[in-house]
């Protein structure tokens, strides 16, 4: 099953048995014992990949379910012997996961040695889409966008602008009010990322435009697109605060506006049975949030 639905998550054997440590040659055997055992084919193999069957379609999501349930039973186990162990999947927003986790990740090997996170970044959609799924155990994102789930709040953040070192706004690093920002272009990120609609409605509540012509794939993007004269940049005060401390000449002010802030939360599904482990892991995210902020 496992095979099965690596294949599924790449399209490919090659990649499939890379991503599962094993012989491609193998693997390809234990797909076709499995056909062999249910009796009909679940994959179109053809020279660009491997295509799934409607029945293939079928297995993979009943496949998804018992891995989950396989995994949660074995850290349940582990917690039974009173160690907060085993691997969890963890999706992330871009725009949290590059400058929350590396310290996080390194806080919680130390405290629990034997946790493993199997981390992947995407978009809200996706996020939603694959928390459902079973491909994630978790993730980090804003809760409103993920219904009928269970949640930590780890850090509610302010939204900054950035600009370049000759934009008139660039002359104090207090905070800004939205009439300031009347008629001015702000650059955001493509479709798919919740923090666009963010700035679509800072935007309409300022009286100012978001760029038709500029969507940047990071916020890395956006802020060099700002730096060089491009428009606003409007960035989550995790990056923002981030950056700020290695680049002493970043020109960053936060917007003074309820409007300007989000929440970011660690969320699992309702029914989950790691619920107290899944606490245990956003109490060290709480933490390590709380210090960047400061």
């Amino acid at each position: 099953m496992e095979y099965l639905v690596a294949i599924a998550d790449t399209g490919t054997f090659g990649e499939a048995a890379k991503r599962t440590f094993v012989a491609q040659p193998s693997l390809s055997a234990q797909i076709q014992d499995m056909e062999l055992h249910i009796g009909a084919p679940l994959l179109e193999r053809g020279r660009h990949g491997a295509l799934l069957t409607p029945l293939g379609e079928d297995m993979v999501a009943r496949a998804r379910i018992v891995l989950r349930q396989v995994e949660e039973m074995k850290v349940l186990g582990r917690e039974a012997e009173g160690t907060l162990a085993g691997r969890v999947k963890l999706g992330v927003l871009p725009t949290v996961g590059p400058y929350l986790l590396p310290l996080a990740t390194r806080r919680l090997h130390r405290a629990y040695p034997e946790l493993r996170l199997a981390v992947r970044e995407e978009r809200t959609v996706d996020l939603q889409d694959h928390l459902s799924s079973g491909q994630f155990d978790l993730i980090i994102s804003t809760p409103e966008d993920h219904p009928d789930t269970k949640c930590i709040p780890l850090v509610r953040e302010n939204i900054y602008i950035c600009m370049a070192p000759d934009d008139p706004l660039a002359t104090s690093r207090d905070p800004v009010n939205l009439s300031d920002l009347a008629g001015r272009e702000f650059l955001t990120l493509g479709y798919g990322h919740k923090f666009t609609t963010v700035v679509q409605n800072l935007a309409t509540r300022a009286g100012a435009t978001t760029s038709g012509e500029y969507q940047g794939t990071s916020l890395d993007a956006i802020r060099q697109m700002a730096s060089m004269g491009g428009g606003i940049a409007v960035l989550p005060s995790l990056y923002s605060i981030s950056e700020a401390k290695r680049d002493d000449q970043l020109i960053v002010r936060p917007i003074n506006h309820p409007l300007a802030q989000r929440q970011i939360s660690l969320i699992w599904r309702y029914a989950s049975p790691l619920a107290s482990k899944f606490e245990k892991v956003g109490e060290v995210f709480q933490s390590v949030a709380e210090e960047i902020m400061e």
